[in-house]
């Protein structure tokens, strides 16, 4: 069987998207979601009419965004995240974003061809922050390989 890697990544805004001190990070979004998608590895990303995520609420707070895709290997991922013109854009979270005090990405395997869920998303998250990364939600600096990859290299 093949997977693909899923990753959730949340930020709580300073603001409402539609309030002035968020407009320069909105002012990115089509261009960096389009670079996204262009990029080596990409499947999918979660994203409504507006071809954003940013009116999809999943937490309490209206302030708390989303970001969910699935990407063929971490390595593509990896790349895109911190390689690439998202990198120059993330630099400048701290303008727009409060600190999160608990984890805020999770990564999980996904069998190919499947979407996950926000449901399933956000209760990866809610694993990582009770457990710390496993193999059923991690995080790049404590990363797990796919199921069966031990027994596909022996």
């Amino acid at each position: 069987m093949t997977y693909h890697i899923a990753q959730l990544n949340i930020a709580q805004g300073l603001g409402e998207m539609d309030s002035e001190i968020m407009a320069p990070f909105v002012a990115e979004l089509d261009r960096i979601n389009a670079l996204a998608e262009r990029s080596p590895g990409f499947l999918w990303r979660l994203k409504d009419e507006s071809g954003n995520a940013t009116d999809i609420q999943v937490f309490d707070d209206p302030k708390i965004i989303v970001n969910m895709s699935v990407w063929e290997s971490t390595d593509h991922l990896f790349e895109f995240v911190y390689h690439s013109a998202h990198t120059a854009v993330m630099a400048r979270r701290r303008e727009w974003f409060e600190a999160m005090k608990e984890a805020y990405n999770v990564l999980w395997w996904v069998e190919a061809g499947t979407e996950p869920t926000l449901v399933e998303a956000k209760a990866r998250l809610e694993h990582l922050r009770e457990h710390g990364p496993t193999p059923h939600a991690f995080t790049f600096k404590k990363p797990f390989d796919a199921p069966g990859a031990e027994e596909a290299v022996a």
